[in-house]
């Protein structure tokens, strides 16, 4: 595949709604948070599926003779109506597999939809440990990292002997989980960790915990690093830097980001990090596709969620290639074990959770003038057998 193959219309061959599904073609529902703050994030999973369905079916938009039928539907980030659009799907829409959502919240209240029907869900974006850990059930796949991806690639990136790290990060279960394997994939690296600091999620006030952050790190020898993991608002970043950790010879770290995010990246020169993506860090052909239809289509590049929707897609088409069928039992036989490429190369459905196995990203932070936002350069691919990624489920 590459960019031989026509380019047809954005919308070409793929239908949208429930009217225009039909028993003979192949349905897939995509379930997202269409409404509320997550727009942008559904906007982008949405329009990676769809470039990812057109370039996986060079441009034909049917798969083993079958039409594509894209059914879309807004869970504005609520569980109950995330449950209850799954189900219609699978019932009224007959929607042979799903996809979705933006929120690991509804997701999780997705899963034993799936269970329940006996029907694939590939969970995109939604990040939560528990997706594939104790909440999972043999019917779902997930083509987006977990939070323990982001954790231990950042781990990796920024974990070497003699380096001395706190983290700050919030005080409920994706701040403490995400330390938790930040902490574990760090005593691999040589680095030690000399402090955990937490914080309500609505903190704005960063003043106290940045000082016993600093009065951990200040007098420890060699490269000093705060690692930071937030989730929406209260900027820590910013606040953290504004009392200058550079008087102690300390620096910042956080991971990657969305490209409206990474316009607070210029702060921050040099910084170093681990991210799920950005366009200019992978190094393929798909990924020169997609940066360059985007760019051709929309007037910017791709972004985080764009290439989850990408991946997504890629694995639908493979899925069902492989398997010639849509039954799920033959899809979770072809799909347990799977590889399949995407925009950041090959990713592997591990047989045990269903977790994709996948690239990240050693980054270095660079201002550019001619970007709104801080351009993200590649340091190092941490690949599959880099990380060790847990096993969460305990089915």
């Amino acid at each position: 595949m590459g960019r031989f193959f026509k380019v047809f219309a954005f919308a070409a061959g793929v239908s949208i709604g429930a009217a225009s599904a039909y028993a003979d073609d192949l349905n897939i529902a995509l379930i997202y948070g269409r409404t509320g703050p997550f727009e942008s994030y559904a906007k982008q999973t949405e329009t990676g599926l769809r470039l990812g369905l057109e370039y996986a079916t060079k441009g034909t938009m049917t798969v083993d003779g079958r039409k594509i039928n894209i059914i879309l539907k807004d869970d504005q980030l609520k569980p109950d109506l995330a449950k209850a659009a799954l189900a219609e799907a699978y019932e009224d829409d007959h929607a042979d597999i799903a996809i979705g959502t933006s929120s690991s919240a509804a997701a999780i209240a997705m899963l034993p939809v799936a269970e329940e029907h006996k029907k694939i869900l590939i969970v995109e974006p939604a990040v939560a440990d528990q997706i594939t850990g104790d909440k999972w059930n043999r019917y779902i796949f997930r083509t987006a990292r977990n939070s323990s991806q982001d954790a231990i690639s950042n781990a990796v990136a920024i974990g070497k002997p003699g380096v001395q790290i706190a983290t700050l990060a919030q005080d409920y279960a994706f701040g403490r989980d995400g330390v938790a394997a930040f902490k574990q994939a760090l005593a691999k690296t040589g680095a030690t960790l000399v402090d955990e600091e937490y914080a309500p999620a609505n903190t704005t006030d960063f003043t106290a915990v940045a000082q016993r952050l600093f009065d951990a790190l200040k007098d420890k020898p060699g490269r000093k690093i705060i690692w930071v993991t937030w989730a929406g608002g209260g900027d820590p970043l910013d606040k953290v830097q504004d009392l200058d950790p550079g008087r102690f010879g300390i620096e910042l770290s956080t991971g990657g980001n969305i490209l409206p995010a990474l316009a607070a990246y210029k702060r921050f020169p040099g910084m170093e990090g681990g991210a799920y993506y950005y366009y200019g860090l992978p190094k393929n052909a798909i990924n020169d596709w997609l940066v360059a239809e985007h760019q051709k289509r929309f007037g910017a590049p791709p972004d985080f969620f764009t290439c989850g929707g990408f991946a997504a897609a890629m694995a639908v088409v493979t899925a069902v290639e492989k398997a010639k069928s849509t039954d799920s039992e033959a899809l979770i036989a072809a799909m347990e074990g799977m590889d399949f490429d995407t925009p950041k190369g090959k990713m592997t459905f591990r047989k045990e959770d269903h977790q994709a196995l996948q690239s990240m990203y050693h980054f270095k932070v660079r201002v550019d003038p001619a970007l709104a936002w801080a351009a993200l350069d590649l340091v190092d691919e941490l690949k599959i057998e880099d990380m060790d990624i847990p096993i969460r489920n305990k089915r």
